[in-house]
């Protein structure tokens, strides 16, 4: 009787290492927020604004231009950081997805992925749209630290459109490169839940209807490294400032 009871045991504890990690990850659940608070701010950059990196262009010059083109990887406006996003951090339940946001689209037009940052929700779709009548391909990668996973690699040999599923692990976004064209570049911020903003030309950003309770704020930025993430406690209708401060 022991021996069955223990073969049966090792036979369950077997099966359950090749379930599906999602079978026991805690998913994002949508429910109705009343009279929930806000968390605003603004992100700002000090010392000397980066110069855009510089790229010559050597191939499809009809279509790409000619000479060189500039990726401002870290745009700054009067003292304020663009194209950054502010996010909190493993939010288990609260507001619905807004419409249009879980999926998401990049152009390649005139050579360039097209908005220079995007958004979607983690588990996705993301759909590369070839404008130009050159070879393009989308090549992303899953940023990690320091550390680049590939995620996705389609060519694209003429006008026209593909679409992926897009799961991250454990980076926040991803790069978006075409191997055909060293000087297109783009990022996508992967959202696991609703409770993120992207900042405004100001660097200013604000998360709403958020239920009471205790939250980590984090920022992520394609190019620098993530602020030390900060804790904050939302109350029923309240409004909590939170700033970051990039330094060169």
């Amino acid at each position: 009787m022991k021996k069955t009871l223990s073969v049966v045991l090792s036979s369950v504890m077997a099966a359950a290492l090749f379930l599906p990690s999602n079978v026991t990850a805690a998913k994002y659940q949508e429910v109705e927020v009343t009279n929930g608070g806000t968390i605003s701010g603004q992100i700002t950059f000090t010392g000397k604004d980066p110069a855009p990196k510089t790229y010559t262009i050597t191939k499809d010059t009809d279509t790409c231009g000619t000479g060189i083109r500039e990726v401002d990887y870290v745009r700054v406006n009067d003292g304020a950081l663009n194209n950054a996003v502010v996010y909190l951090k493993k939010v288990k339940k609260g507001k619905a997805w807004p419409k249009g946001v879980k999926d998401t689209e990049v152009n390649q037009k005139g050579c360039e992925f097209l908005p220079f940052l995007t958004v979607m929700a983690n588990k996705g779709n993301l759909t590369a749209v070839n404008s130009d009548k050159v070879a393009h391909n989308i090549h992303t990668y899953e940023l990690i630290g320091k550390v680049r996973k590939g995620k996705i690699n389609v060519s694209q040999p003429k006008p026209g459109s593909i679409t992926k599923k897009v799961k991250l692990k454990k980076g926040a976004g991803m790069k978006v490169e075409c191997d055909q064209h060293d000087f297109m570049h783009s990022f996508v911020f992967v959202a696991r839940n609703p409770y993120f903003a992207v900042v405004d030309q100001n660097g200013k950003y604000e998360i709403k209807d958020i239920p009471p309770g205790k939250y980590t704020v984090k920022t992520w930025h394609g190019t620098l490294k993530a602020k030390k993430k900060k804790k904050v406690e939302v109350t029923a209708g309240g409004a909590t400032t939170v700033n970051f401060e990039y330094k060169k």
